[in-house]
């Protein structure tokens, strides 16, 4: 006997010295564990919540239906209690996800949080949604006190008194729960000193439209790929340290509307105003001039022009020898256009009133952050002429397509200029060679739109 009880005490104590010298790490993941178990029974019992309060909504409108059919209540009646009773369901959803969310919140501190910072975090985020709870509970406690001082069953003085009595006991709650959070943590610190928390990992991947060049805006540690410009920034710093740089690139983008400009006017074209359009794409680079000044650029790059222009009374284009006029077809057009593709290397010089940043006492000299106004013009070539006519023959539908040059001008030059806040401005472009070589009456290119950098 006296040996079985010296084997079950050694049998004891090796148990013991196991759960003793267990890696610190491992007790983690089971507290992380028990965390995920206790965010999926919260989701379980969220969806119970949702699918019991949408039960009562349906039941309540659903009587509502019935008095409706029956006359009992108008039709604004109807939209008026269907209404309050489609708050009352998201109130009262909103309540009953509130009480398991600070049971998730009391019971786990950090929310499962894994990094030291992550878990820092949360704590604090906790004891700003402690503090801020004591409040709202003692403005409710107040305005009981100030309705019952109202109604005249209480004095001023007893008014007074009662709310520095509630004022206190929220003051001393509200002294204990942020201990509790200080504790947490003193703690947290502690383990980060000992070595007992993980490495902090790098930021998620991300993938953002347009971009922000805002000094308000942070990523932080996120890995961030900005599109349509093409950019990749891994992390906050890398992303001020490439905005910054004296040469930066953009994605170019313009839309608008096209017209032919006559005898120095485009007044009574032969060409519609609002569908002939034009279209731009292409990159540019934008080259701080002063090293350290922003207001001056010189905005440089590659782009390609596409310049539509619709004729009007059924006409068309027909090339005439050596020269390219318009001609009233004896066919129903449902469509006539004629498209010019250009590619060129557009030159402007840029200025810029984006103001620099400072941060950790170095300057940033950031770009397309404020009011921007460019001047410059264009210089390339005719890489496409091609005229689209559309038919409706008979019931037959037929689109007809025919390239080639149309006496157009090969070698392309203009000016432009374009106003506007940031990414977007105002954009106008002017050819200053005729679209046609050797027609009679000189007519230049034109077109007025929406231009977008994405930096």
């Amino acid at each position: 006997m006296r040996n079985l009880i010296v084997y079950l005490v050694l049998l004891l104590c090796l148990i013991t010295s196991k759960i003793l010298a267990q890696d610190p790490s491992q007790k983690g993941e089971q507290a992380n564990q028990t965390f995920e178990q206790a965010m999926e029974k919260c989701e379980i019992k969220y969806e119970q919540i949702k699918q019991e309060e949408e039960k009562i909504y349906n039941d309540e409108v659903d009587k509502l239906k019935n008095q409706r059919k029956n006359r009992v209540i108008s039709k604004q009646e109807f939209k008026n209690q269907e209404m309050a009773l489609e708050k009352k369901k998201a109130s009262n959803i909103k309540e009953r996800i509130g009480f398991l969310s600070k049971d998730l919140r009391e019971k786990f501190p950090d929310m499962g949080a894994k990094s030291y910072n992550d878990r820092a975090e949360r704590i604090m985020e906790g004891i700003k949604d402690d503090i801020y709870e004591e409040k709202q509970l003692l403005k409710t406690e107040i305005e009981t006190v100030d309705k019952q001082l109202i109604e005249g069953s209480i004095t001023k003085k007893q008014a007074e008194e009662q709310k520095l009595q509630l004022a206190e006991v929220r003051a001393k709650v509200i002294e204990s729960k942020v201990a509790d959070r200080q504790k947490a943590l003193s703690a947290l610190a502690q383990d980060e000193i000992d070595g007992k928390l993980p490495k902090q990992t790098g930021g998620k991947t991300r993938i953002t439209i347009g971009g922000d060049n805002s000094p308000k805006s942070n990523i932080g540690e996120n890995h961030d790929f900005v599109f349509p410009a093409m950019k990749a920034y891994d992390g906050q710093k890398d992303k001020d340290r490439q905005q910054s740089k004296r040469t930066s690139s953009q994605f170019v983008y313009a839309i608008g509307v096209n017209n032919l400009v006559t005898e120095g006017a485009v007044a009574n074209s032969d060409f519609r105003y609002w569908q002939s359009r034009f279209y731009e794409w292409g990159f540019t680079f934008n080259s701080r001039i002063i090293p350290n000044h922003n207001l001056l650029h010189f905005k440089y790059g590659l782009s390609l022009m596409y310049n539509d222009l619709k004729p009007t009374d059924n006409r068309f284009f027909v090339d005439n020898g050596n020269q390219t006029l318009l001609e009233t077809n004896p066919l129903h057009q449902d469509d006539s256009r004629f498209r010019n593709v250009n590619l060129v290397v557009p030159l402007h010089l840029e200025f810029d009133f984006t103001k620099p940043t400072i941060k950790n006492g170095k300057t940033y000299f950031k770009s397309h952050d404020s009011f921007r106004l460019g001047i410059g013009g264009y210089l390339g070539a005719n890489v496409k002429s091609k005229q689209i006519l559309k038919y409706d023959l008979d019931g037959y539908y037929s689109v007809e397509k025919t390239k080639g040059d149309f006496n157009t001008n090969g070698f392309v030059y203009g000016l432009s200029t374009y106003a506007g806040y940031k990414a977007m401005s105002l954009y106008l472009k002017y050819d200053l060679n005729p679209l046609f070589e050797n027609n009679e009456v000189d007519q230049n290119n034109i077109s007025l739109g929406l231009r977008f950098d994405f930096n």
